[in-house]
C-alpha cells in the first residue's frame, strides 16, 4: 500500500464480479496514478446476491485524489463520507472553475446543506450548476459552453454521488437483456427485432417518447417507406439527423433518386447527380420543410410524415454540408441545445447508420435511457460504447432489412 498522504474510501454494490465492475475500478485507480486497498470485500453467495466492496484509494496530491474519486463514480463508487459539496462562481462566461466536478451520464445527487438534491437531466461531461427556481434549490447540468460568469458551480468530488441503473444479474435478465452481450452480426436478427418492437410497445404504453437518430442510408437502402410507417403508426416521436438524411429524404420524394441513383432502378439517372441539390434549391424557396409541405410542394418521405405527425425534427450541420436545408442549425452549439430541449419524456433510444450523430446524442443521454446502435459497421456501435454510453446495446445488420422487419412488426401494411 502506498503511503500517498491524501486518501479516501470509497463503497460499491451490485453484481461487481459477474460485471466487471470491480476490476474496472481498480484499473481506473492504478491508470490515473493512485493506489488502493481492498478494505472489504462481501460476496454474494448465489448468483442472484449484490457484492459489496470498501476500497481505499490513495493519491499523492489532493486534486489527484479528486480526479480519481470522480472517475471511480463512472461506476458507480461514491465516497463513503461523501461531505458536502463545495461551490465556486464560475470565473467568465464558458469557463468552468479549474477544479469543477465533471459529471457521467449516471444519476446524480448533490449534497448542499443537509439535504441530497437530485440532479436535472444528467449528462456526461458537464459541469454542475446550483440555482434557486420557485422559492427552492435546483442543480442542472450546464456544458461549458453554456455556463454564465457567476454560476454557482459544484467543484471537487465532495457531496456528489450517483447511482448506477438497475442491472440484473447474469441469467436473470428479461428478453431485451439478450443484446446486452458483446456486438456480434451473428445474434438472430428476427428475434433482436421482436425484443425492440415490445420495448418500443412498452415505452409508448408508459407515456414516453421514443427518439430516432437516422443517417442517410435509411434513404439510400430503400428503407424510407419502413420509416414512414413507422412514423404514422405513432413509434417515431422526434427525429435527430444531418442535412444528409432529410435531403436525400426530399430528393427520393421530388426526383424518385437518392444520390442520383434510381431507387425503383438501382440505377443512374441522367444528371441525377444535381437532384440532391435541386432538392436543397427547392425547400430553401419554399422557406422550411414545414412550408414546403403546406404549400403542397414536399408531398412524401420521412420528412413530410414528421410535419403531417406534428412531430419535431432536430437537423445539426456539418462542415461538408451542400446547401444546407434552412431547417439545418449550422452552429453546432445551438444544434445541441436544440437536441437537450427535445430529451425530456424520452424513454428508449433508436440509432441507425450514423456514427457521428449516434455519439452526439449518445454523449447528451442519461445512462438510464435504453439505447440501441443498428449498423453495417461495427465500428460504430463499439465507438458509441467507448465514449461513455455504456448502456449501448448493438446490432450489426444492414438497415434496410432491420427497418423492414421492425415496420411488419409494429406497422403491418
Amino acid at each position: 500500500m502506498s503511503t500517498a498522504a491524501h486518501s479516501a474510501t470509497v463503497t460499491v454494490t451490485g453484481h461487481l464480479m459477474d460485471t466487471g465492475i470491480l476490476a474496472r475500478i481498480l484499473d481506473d485507480v492504478l491508470e490515473y496514478g493512485g493506489d488502493y486497498r481492498i478494505d472489504k470485500l462481501d460476496l454474494g453467495r448465489q448468483h442472484l446476491d449484490e457484492s459489496r466492496a470498501l476500497v481505499e484509494i490513495s493519491a499523492h496530491e489532493a486534486e489527484l485524489l479528486d480526479r480519481i474519486l470522480m472517475r471511480v463514480q463512472v461506476h458507480g463508487a461514491n465516497p463513503v463520507d461523501p461531505g458536502t459539496a463545495l461551490t465556486r462562481p464560475a470565473p467568465s462566461d464558458g469557463v468552468f472553475p479549474d477544479d469543477f466536478y465533471s459529471t457521467t451520464n449516471l444519476e446524480t445527487l448533490v449534497r448542499l446543506d443537509r439535504d441530497w438534491i437530485r440532479v436535472r437531466q444528467p449528462e456526461m461531461d458537464c459541469g454542475l450548476v446550483v440555482t434557486d427556481e420557485d422559492g427552492g434549490t435546483v442543480v442542472r447540468t450546464v456544458p461549458v459552453s453554456d455556463v454564465r460568469a457567476g454560476d454557482a458551480v459544484v467543484c471537487g468530488a465532495h457531496g456528489v454521488r450517483v447511482e448506477l441503473p438497475a442491472q440484473a444479474p447474469r441469467g436473470e435478465e428479461d428478453d431485451f437483456g439478450f443484446m446486452s452481450s458483446a456486438v456480434s452480426s451473428e445474434k438472430p436478427q428476427a428475434l433482436l427485432v421482436r425484443q425492440i418492437a415490445d420495448r418500443m410497445r412498452d415505452v409508448k404504453a408508459a407515456g414516453k417518447r421514443i427518439l430516432w437518430v437516422g443517417g442517410p442510408a435509411v434513404v439510400h437502402t430503400g428503407a424510407a417507406p419502413a420509416m414512414v410507417r413507422l412514423v404514422r403508426a405513432g413509434y417515431v416521436d422526434v427525429l435527430f439527423a444531418g442535412n444528409a438524411l432529410a435531403t436525400h429524404d426530399i430528393e427520393s420524394a421530388l426526383f424518385g433518386t437518392s444520390l442520383g441513383v434510381d431507387l425503383a432502378k438501382g440505377s443512374g439517372v441522367p444528371h441525377g447527380h444535381e437532384h440532391h441539390i435541386r432538392a436543397i434549391n427547392t425547400i430553401r424557396a419554399a422557406g422550411s420543410i414545414r412550408a414546403a409541405v403546406e404549400k403542397g410542394v414536399l408531398t412524401g418521405g420521412v420528412m413530410h410524415a414528421m410535419v403531417e405527425a406534428g412531430k419535431p425534427f432536430v437537423l445539426v450541420g456539418s462542415v461538408r454540408d451542400d446547401g444546407p436545408l434552412p431547417d439545418v442549425h449550422t452552429d453546432v452549439i445551438e444544434g445541441q441545445r436544440a437536441m437537450r430541449a427535445e430529451l425530456p419524456d424520452v424513454g428508449f433510444a433508436i440509432m441507425v447508420a450514423t456514427m457521428l450523430h449516434s455519439i452526439a446524442t449518445g454523449n447528451i443521454l442519461p445512462a438510464s435511457i435504453p439505447l440501441v446502435s443498428v449498423d453495417i459497421n461495427p465500428a460504430t456501435v463499439t465507438k458509441l460504447a467507448d465514449r461513455g454510453s455504456a448502456q449501448a446495446m448493438g446490432i450489426i445488420t444492414d438497415i434496410g432489412l432491420f427497418l423492414e422487419q421492425l415496420a411488419r412488426e409494429l406497422a403491418p401494411e
